[in-house]
């Protein structure tokens, strides 16, 4: 970026698993597209567990639609509060059968895939709990994104 051109963004993307420190990432998403004008597009990643569950059929599908649902809901609340415009998706963070497929390719694919040019997403402890699968991206995102990102 030349230091005369003034920064833009059209697009953050959120990426979010329903932890209360993606919430917070969601905060952040709409704080910077409202400051540019921009629209967020929140990305709800789903963890190992959830992945193999659903592929062993093991974890109901209906269950983790209405669960990713209702935070999709409370994020949209916070995008409506601040009068953006929210788009939102949902991926797998994991694949038993492609060994590239992790939470930091997911994030950053989709990146290309939205034409985002801003990420945030949260740096969560190492909890090991299934649902949090974002600390596992955060380095990853940070030092191969092409976006500028914003970890919290």
């Amino acid at each position: 970026m030349d230091a005369s051109e003034p920064f833009t963004v059209d697009t953050v993307l959120a990426t979010v698993d329903g932890s209360e420190e993606s919430a917070t990432a969601v905060e952040y998403a709409v704080a910077v597209a409202d400051r540019y004008d921009a629209s967020v597009h929140a990305l709800f990643v789903l963890g190992r567990g959830v992945v193999r569950g659903l592929d062993a059929g093991t974890v109901d599908e209906i269950d983790v639609a209405e669960t990713t649902q209702e935070f999709f809901d409370d994020v949209r609340r916070i995008a409506d509060d601040a009068d953006v415009d929210l788009a939102t998706s949902v991926d797998d963070g994991f694949s038993q059968t492609r060994k590239t497929r992790h939470p930091g390719n997911v994030v950053l694919d989709t990146a290309d895939a939205v034409d985002a040019d801003f990420i945030v997403l949260p740096r969560e402890p190492v909890t090991g709990t299934e649902a949090e699968v974002l600390e596992q991206a955060a380095e990853y995102v940070l030092s191969y994104a092409s976006q500028p990102v914003l970890s919290v």
